[in-house]
């Protein structure tokens, strides 16, 4: 059986000190924003690299948590259980909270679960123009291939892991995210990157086709939803081209710009590997066509 999902009231409370100071940095600059939205098992830090490419671009860059997120990875560590617990709905609230106070609409950058939620974000009508990246399955996506189940097994094997916050073993990232570079690569990567992540997204985005109630659902047609770019990896093992295209087809309809492109060669972890560079080009090429 499904049943309405319910998620955390979220406001203001939920903003860190840190990312009022983005907010108000942003706001004092005037330029044009741009949020970074990071996914599962990554933390803000993961954008500090394309924050650097935008701002040097001339836009001002933004690059807040989920909540709760630690700063560091240590820290996530350390902490893992302050990772649990957290909706899709909550954390999409979260970053709506933090957009609200810009003083200009902001191009949204999401990837993996930030892709989802920028989906969101943008049908909210919240985006000036916004990228997906890799992006997770909402209500409406129909194709689960093999590597996506896989690559979902370490959290969906088990349904207690709803509740908890669950961290990858190498092997797992290896496949989930680094199947594209090499070992050497992969094991740097894992060290400098991988935190805990909820286990609760992936069970809504599961059964977001069974459940009329579910938070995991994406307002395609809003005439406010601006341009948006969905661009897939080839070798994704956890976000194929198939469930990216179909993401795209639903997209399709809106009345604004809608675009997909794939990046040969390129697995899950293409925002953070040795070639995220001309990922980021690729983002901020498509936001510069529209601010």
């Amino acid at each position: 059986m499904t049943r309405p999902e319910s998620s955390t009231s979220t406001n203001a409370k939920t903003i860190t000190e840190h990312e009022l100071e983005q907010c108000q940095r942003a706001n004092q600059t005037g330029r044009q924003p741009v949020v970074f939205i990071h996914g599962l098992w990554l933390l803000p830090s993961s954008w500090d690299r394309w924050a650097k490419v935008f701002e040097d671009n001339g836009y001002v860059a933004l690059t807040p948590g989920w909540p709760d997120d630690p700063e560091t990875v240590e820290e996530a560590a350390a902490h893992p259980e302050v990772f649990a617990g957290k909706s899709i709905g909550q954390v999409a609230d979260h970053f709506e909270t933090i957009i609200r106070g810009l003083d200009q609409k902001p191009a949204i950058v999401g990837h993996s679960f930030g892709g989802l939620l920028t989906q969101i974000l943008a049908g909210r009508g919240l985006a000036v123009a916004s990228v997906a990246i890799d992006p997770a399955p909402f209500r409406g996506v129909l194709p689960l291939p093999i590597s996506a189940l896989k690559s979902g097994s370490p959290v969906l094997g088990n349904p207690a892991n709803r509740n908890r916050a669950v961290p990858l073993t190498f092997e797992q990232f290896r496949y989930s995210f680094a199947n594209a570079v090499s070992e050497e690569e992969a094991r740097q990567l894992y060290e400098e990157f991988a935190v805990p992540a909820p286990g609760k997204p992936l069970f809504q985005a599961a059964a977001a086709n069974l459940n009329p109630w579910t938070e995991d659902k994406v307002d395609t047609k809003n005439p406010e939803r601006g341009p948006l770019l969905i661009i897939s990896g080839e070798k994704d093992h956890t976000v194929p081209w198939a469930i990216a295209n179909a993401s795209f087809q639903q997209q399709e309809g809106n009345q604004g710009v809608t675009e997909i492109v794939e990046m040969k060669g390129r697995g899950h972890a293409l925002t953070i590997d040795s070639g995220w560079r001309e990922v980021a080009d690729t983002a901020l090429a498509f936001v510069k066509r529209f601010t």
